[in-house]
């Protein structure tokens, strides 16, 4: 990657939605970005795993989402602009770049990120900071707060990834805390009350989402050959969904 400031700076993108109403306040133009180290089992966008895509420069982006910015409100922090993945803090220069633009305009900025890439080595925490000046919300997927489980869903430990969501509520920024609920996975009542208390030592959780388990996107992983292991998983229940809500948000957080 190019040195950051650089509106031509190169991202890698995978698709993108010009009216998200579920990735961060208000409407949304969405950027969903190339590349992902996890391997999620129960993951709805597996074709993202991959670094290849279509190429854009951070000008070229911000542009086309700027085309919409009138269904952001009069002040553009009714909506605004999100980018996703894959992970977008794999490409973080780029996504800082397309901040930086929409900061220029005050567009409010949200990043839905998993965590994964994050470290306190350099350079990747000089950049995160970067990142930090020019965003306004941090949208972070908690897959599993016990670390054997998490590696065992994932590929991947969390501990860097709770070591993020503390850096973030230490540096006063936004957080909303997702956790997807798969029945027999990523349920079970002690894990989600450890959860609980990890999220109520932050200082800066706007909201909570409990998420319930899908299947739209097997079609996917059956497309591209790859083997899925949660064939036989079902949708959670109403009832599991608000027992998890019951046992993850406490009464001052807004729940979806």
């Amino acid at each position: 990657m190019t040195e950051c400031n650089n509106k031509d700076i190169i991202g890698k993108v995978h698709s993108l939605e010009t009216f998200g109403s579920v990735d961060g306040p208000g409407v949304r133009f969405v950027a969903f970005l190339q590349g992902c180290a996890m391997r999620c089992r129960y993951c709805h966008n597996p074709e993202t795993w991959s670094s290849a895509g279509e190429e854009w420069t951070a000008s070229d982006l911000f542009a086309k989402a700027w085309k919409y910015h009138n269904y952001w409100g009069k002040n553009l922090q009714s909506g605004g602009i999100t980018i996703s993945g894959g992970e977008p803090l794999l490409q973080i220069e780029f996504v800082t770049e397309v901040f930086r633009l929409a900061k220029e305009k005050g567009v409010h900025t949200a990043v839905d990120t998993a965590g994964q890439p994050f470290s306190f080595s350099e350079p990747f925490i000089s950049r995160f900071n970067e990142l930090l000046k020019v965003t306004d919300l941090f949208l972070l997927d908690l897959k599993e707060i016990d670390e054997q489980k998490h590696i065992a869903l994932t590929g991947h430990t969390n501990k860097n990834i709770l070591e993020m969501a503390k850096y973030l509520s230490d540096n006063g920024k936004d957080m909303w805390i997702r956790h997807v609920l798969v029945p027999e996975l990523t349920d079970d009542e002690s894990g989600l009350k450890d959860m609980s208390d990890f999220i109520k030592s932050l200082k800066t959780v706007k909201r909570v989402e409990v998420l319930p388990y899908h299947t739209l996107g097997l079609f996917k992983w059956e497309k591209l050959g790859i083997d899925y292991s949660l064939k036989d998983a079902r949708v959670p229940t109403d009832e599991e969904v608000k027992k998890a809500c019951d046992l993850l948000c406490v009464s001052d957080y807004e729940i979806k």
